[in-house]
């Protein structure tokens, strides 16, 4: 069933798809931590664009993680979702908050290195992750986009439920996903190598483009 020989070939892949994006002064790719970064790594430099990383942490509820009451992202944007977020003790979602903002500042202090804080104001924001299971890490990046002020938002991944592609098309501006079968399965049946990425291997991606 395998797709892709691994990330950085999903990347060459998926840049064929973005074409229209390459070289325009406003885009700016956004590698999804941490699956995403390798494959937004290859999009930018095919693209001939920055390549910057975005940070977000999804707030689950204490008894059902999965199931997002908001989430998370740099320079203090919040994102909650009210419905859910009604049905939480106040306390318990305080907790939840505070466990994930020092996870997020975590990773932005690993990941930024010396970055300037990310400012999309005006921008074109590229957001890249390596599948889209559920879509619901992407949904939560665009959002967390458009409260940094990019203008547009495209969601790109080289393979995505087709449940999940829907739902972000009515999220994101643009979703391009080269793959979405109906019979999706899970991201890592895609790949011949799909490895749990570390922080180096993060760090060095993203170093790799600067």
């Amino acid at each position: 069933m395998s797709s892709y020989r691994d990330r950085a070939d999903a990347g060459r892949q998926l840049a064929e798809r973005l074409t229209a994006l390459a070289g325009r002064p406003d885009v700016v790719v956004l590698g999804l931590v941490r699956g995403g970064v390798p494959v937004a790594r290859v999009v930018a430099d095919r693209l001939g664009v920055p390549l910057d990383v975005l940070v977000v942490r999804k707030l689950g509820l204490p008894w059902a993680p999965e199931v997002a009451f908001g989430a998370l992202g740099p320079g203090g944007v919040r994102v909650l979702n009210d419905p859910v977020t009604a049905r939480l003790d106040p306390a318990d979602g305080a907790d939840v908050q505070r466990r994930e903002q020092a996870e997020l500042d975590r990773r932005e202090a690993c990941y930024r290195a010396g970055r300037p804080a990310l400012d999309l104001t005006g921008r074109t924001a590229l957001i890249v992750d390596d599948g889209l299971a559920t879509g619901a890490t992407a949904r939560v990046a665009v959002r967390v986009a458009r409260r940094l002020g990019a203008r547009r938002v495209v969601v790109a991944a080289p393979v995505g439920a087709q449940e999940a592609y829907e739902m972000l098309a009515t999220e994101a501006d643009e979703v391009v996903c080269a793959r979405h079968p109906v019979d999706f399965g899970a991201v890592s049946a895609y790949y011949d190598d799909f490895h749990e990425l570390d922080d180096d291997e993060v760090t060095a991606a993203l170093i790799a483009t600067a």
